[in-house]
């Protein structure tokens, strides 16, 4: 059987570069210069050449280029939970930037899972990527370390400790907590309550803010603090809402909506809300929810800046801190008539 047209011989088989320049009556070297969109090639030819790669289906082969070029284009993208919307806005920011610089990225989800994190970062270096930008604080530092001696690496989050040769990009979670506590009790709270997270750093760090604002404004008497431990945000919520609080701050959006659904359930009218990251649930749950904004797409970007610049030869460690910043919604207002603080005589 003959085979079809310019086509011939690429029946059955994944069409290459010579199949493309073949068609078109070019080099092989015209052909690649092309398809880069570099400079030199007549705009004729170049149009000819990308309709003859379009008619016979010719994909470029990442794989052969990264072995003459000595790079895949790909940055490797770990993350610890896809279901926190913080995670994917982060990455939202990772992507636009690697799109600017003609970088591809691959997404690679350790699912709360440490040992399953350094698994997928190992994935990632095993299919070459260039750079590693690590949305979580959960992988063990060993394997950052080992990993930032082939690729550079950018850790988007608060360590338990720097590791040497990965940069960082993180929110001031001391800063932010201030800010909600600030807010809350500006508005006329003094039974401010904080429903905290994991162990983790962050979560640390805006515990901490937490205890020393209130310690700051003479609240400290109210303190009030409860975790999920081994449950859920809800049976925390839940638990918290028992000790009468009429302000919590949440350690992130989606403890703060575990909040507002356990006031509902109790018809807690007038209880104030504020969560952390300011993700789009934040504003399409109601009432709106007021939250502390870390900046998640410019820090996406900064990641990707900070792996372009070891790339291009820095050496020395960069450790990048972000100002949060409190956005208010109809989540907060004054406490109810009766659990206002009295007036000083």
């Amino acid at each position: 059987m003959e085979a079809d047209g310019k086509a011939g011989g690429t029946r059955g088989r994944r069409p290459t570069i010579v199949d493309v320049a073949a068609a078109a009556g070019v080099s092989k070297s015209l052909v690649s210069l092309a398809l880069r969109g570099g400079s030199g090639v007549n705009p004729e030819t170049g149009a000819r050449i990308l309709a003859e790669a379009r008619r016979l289906g010719y994909r470029s082969n990442t794989l052969a280029r990264s072995l003459v070029q000595g790079r895949t284009m790909i940055l490797g993208v770990l993350l610890t939970d896809l279901a926190n919307p913080y995670h994917t806005e982060v990455v939202a920011g990772v992507e636009e930037a690697a799109d600017a610089e003609g970088l591809t990225v691959l997404l690679a989800h350790g699912r709360r899972d440490r040992a399953r994190l350094t698994d997928r970062l190992d994935s990632l270096l095993r299919l070459n990527v260039d750079g590693v930008i690590a949305v979580s604080s959960w992988p063990e530092s060993d394997a950052l370390a080992e990993a930032a001696r082939r690729v550079p690496v950018v850790m988007v989050g608060r360590p338990e400790r720097f590791t040497p040769g990965v940069d960082t990009v993180a929110n001031d979670d001391r800063a932010g907590a201030e800010a909600a506590v600030r807010h809350l009790a500006g508005l006329g709270h003094e039974r401010v309550a904080h429903l905290s997270g994991s162990d983790r750093p962050a979560s640390r760090a805006r515990l901490q803010g937490y205890r020393e604002t209130m310690r700051d404004l003479g609240l400290e008497r109210h303190t009030l603090v409860r975790r999920p431990g081994g449950g859920t945000f809800a049976d925390a919520a839940a638990a918290l809402l028992d000790e009468g609080p009429t302000a919590v701050f949440a350690v992130n959006d989606l403890a703060a909506l575990a909040v507002l659904d356990a006031a509902h359930e109790r018809r807690a009218a007038g209880l104030s809300v504020v969560g952390y990251d300011n993700t789009a649930l934040a504003q399409t749950v109601r009432p709106r929810l007021t939250s502390v904004d870390q900046p998640r797409a410019v820090m996406g970007r900064l990641a990707v800046e900070m792996a372009l610049e070891r790339m291009r030869g820095r050496t020395e460690d960069r450790h990048a801190t972000l100002a949060p910043r409190l956005v208010e919604r109809a989540s907060t207002g004054p406490p109810p008539e009766g659990d206002r603080p009295a007036d000083p005589p």
